[in-house]
C-alpha cells in the first residue's frame, strides 16, 4: 500500500505564509456560515411579534444574521476557525 501523500493547498510560488493566510480566512468564513445557521436556528433576526417590519425584515433577516456570524468569527468565535485550519495544515508542515 502507498503512502498517502498531502495535496498542496497553494499553487506553486506561494509562500508558506501566503498559504497560511489563505487557509486561515477560509477557515474563519467557514466559522462564520456555521454560526449564521447556529443563529438561525436560535432564531435571530426573527420578526417580532409586534412593531414587525414585514415581509421585508423577514427577507432581509439573513443578511443580519450573516454580519453578525461574520464579526463574531473575526474576533475569534467559539474556536471553531482555529481547530479547522489545524486540521488544514496539519500535513502540510505549516503547524
Amino acid at each position: 500500500m502507498q503512502d498517502l501523500q498531502p495535496i498542496p493547498v497553494a499553487p506553486t510560488g506561494a509562500t508558506p505564509a501566503q498559504t497560511e493566510q489563505k487557509l486561515r480566512a477560509q477557515a474563519v468564513q467557514l466559522e462564520a456560515a456555521f454560526l449564521s445557521e447556529m443563529l438561525k436556528c436560535a432564531e435571530v433576526g426573527r420578526p417580532m411579534d409586534s412593531f414587525g417590519g414585514g415581509i421585508g425584515e423577514e427577507q432581509f433577516a439573513s443578511f443580519l444574521r450573516d454580519a453578525y456570524s461574520e464579526k463574531m468569527a473575526e474576533k475569534g468565535g467559539i474556536g471553531l476557525a482555529e481547530s479547522i485550519f489545524h486540521a488544514l495544515t496539519k500535513g502540510q508542515g505549516h503547524v
